[in-house]
């Protein structure tokens, strides 16, 4: 269990981290299952649709195979003990954005909140395209509209989220159970039918892929455990709700840790009933080995459960997506690093002109090509976890004297390893990704002077009413 505190949730950490911003009118409404949700919603999506085929292919051996999705899980453990001390300690909307800015300074800052902004909105444009894709499959009538459908199925969660977080939350709280009870229910089908189905189907065609052994196993093994960190990516994402949240000091870290073990139970228990149902030649490079699975199972109706159940998927996840990115321009907006009137709320606790920004970004990336912006900013995706689990060594040696609700469990192993654990994925994006990662770096030498343009935008409208007193 978390180690928490019963203290207030206003400690005297969460004012002085609000100091130097307006926190504008945010509802403090939401406890420790919204937290859950928008974890559940982020985390489990299309990916894992797709990873099981890519892992299998690169680690063919059942043991392999599940072994790099326990030990990603535990690299998310304890990851998630570090950011439930900094959550807990930094109780502010707008993610990890945050621990960077107070920790390393506001460029640090301006890159973690902008690069998470521009990857949120990226992937809420690829998740609406996912639905309408599924949604023509599924029903005739939507086949051939997929641009269509996405913008409108963006404008229309956009519109929902307009009206409140009540609203938002509320929307994330269903899609998120009746994700998990559709993927409990699949899975309950898997174990229970799974081995018949496995016995009485034919004997695949398919070769089984080469187990290397040595530096290329070593390698294999790396890029598995990219593939698993990518996709349980999320489990955190209570933390973009820190000022919103009722009782942060406590409700934060049982959040996260109670999103952690929710999401790699869950993807544990649908790669083992993967594994269960199919042979792995079969899964490898099957990239609808799920598809493949209910196939098996239900039959000719199989395409139509799955298929359905990702649409499910799908909406959630684009929801706690939209909830995320307006969450992070909001903050930058409140501390200047975006234009300050993004920072307002309307009635319903929502950034409204930062939601109309994020949902208009998302719905251009769905009008134009997206897939090279959102590969460039996988970069950036490991860079911010690195970033975040340094801040907690800065700030404990920094600011000894702030007040944490929660203190991260085996501190500094933990958070060393986890941080470890970044440095090498991280070294591992560059060396893998030769197409990406150098115009991902040039893009972070050209973001400062941006940042300084902003900064000096934001200081002469500062000091424009002064002035004209």
């Amino acid at each position: 269990m978390p180690n928490t505190s019963d203290g207030p949730p206003n400690s005297a950490s969460g004012a002085a981290a609000s100091a130097p911003r307006d926190r504008g009118k945010l509802l403090q409404v939401l406890g420790v299952w919204f937290g859950v949700s928008a974890a559940i919603g982020n985390s489990i999506g299309a990916g894992i649709v797709r990873t099981p085929g890519d892992i299998a292919q690169l680690l063919p051996r059942a043991w392999l195979f599940m072994g790099v999705w326990i030990v990603g899980g535990l690299y998310a453990l304890f990851g998630a003990s570090s950011l439930a001390e900094l959550g807990a300690a930094i109780p502010r909307s707008g993610g990890q954005y945050n621990f960077s800015r107070r920790a390393i300074g506001e460029y640090a800052g301006f890159i973690v909140g902008w690069s998470d902004w521009l990857s949120t909105c990226g992937t809420a444009a690829a998740v609406g395209i996912v639905i309408a894709e599924y949604s023509g499959d599924l029903f005739s009538v939507f086949a051939g509209h997929v641009k269509l459908i996405a913008v409108a199925v963006i404008l229309g969660f956009g519109i929902l989220q307009w009206r409140g977080i009540r609203w938002g939350s509320g929307t994330q709280i269903l899609t998120a159970v009746m994700k998990t009870a559709a993927f409990l229910i699949l899975l309950a089908a898997c174990f229970l039918f799974g081995g018949h189905a496995r016995a009485v189907a034919p004997a695949s065609a398919l070769p089984a892929p080469m187990l290397h052994g040595g530096w290329a196993l070593a390698v294999a093994i790396i890029l598995g455990l990219q593939a698993v960190v990518f996709t349980i990516d999320g489990w955190d994402g209570v933390i973009y709700f820190g000022e919103e949240v009722r009782n942060p000091g406590r409700d934060v870290p049982r959040a996260i840790f109670g999103s952690v073990f929710t999401v790699m139970g869950i993807y544990l228990l649908l790669n083992l009933a993967v594994v269960y149902v199919l042979p792995m030649n079969e899964i490898a490079a099957n990239n609808f080995a799920l598809g493949t699975v209910a196939g098996r199972i239900f039959g000719a109706y199989g395409d139509f459960i799955i298929r359905s159940i990702m649409v499910i998927s799908m909406l959630s996840c684009l929801n706690a997506n939209q909830l995320f990115c307006t969450r992070t321009l909001h903050a930058m907006s409140c501390d200047g690093l975006f234009f300050r009137p993004v920072a307002k709320v309307n009635p319903g606790g929502t950034p409204a002109l930062a939601l109309l920004l994020s949902t208009t970004a998302g719905v251009l990336f769905v009008l134009g090509s997206f897939e090279r912006v959102i590969a460039m900013l996988s970069f950036f995706f490991v860079a911010n976890y690195t970033l975040s689990y340094a801040s907690l060594f800065l700030l404990r040696k920094n600011e000894p004297e702030m007040a944490r609700p929660y203190r991260a469990w085996g501190y500094p192993w933990t958070t060393g390893i986890a941080l470890f654990a970044s440095a090498i994925f991280l070294i591992g994006s560059i060396v893998t990704d030769r197409k990406n990662a150098p115009l991902a770096l040039l893009m972070l030498v050209l973001s400062y002077p941006v940042f300084l343009i902003l900064k000096w935008v934001q200081r002469r409208a500062s000091a424009t009413p002064s002035n004209a007193s």
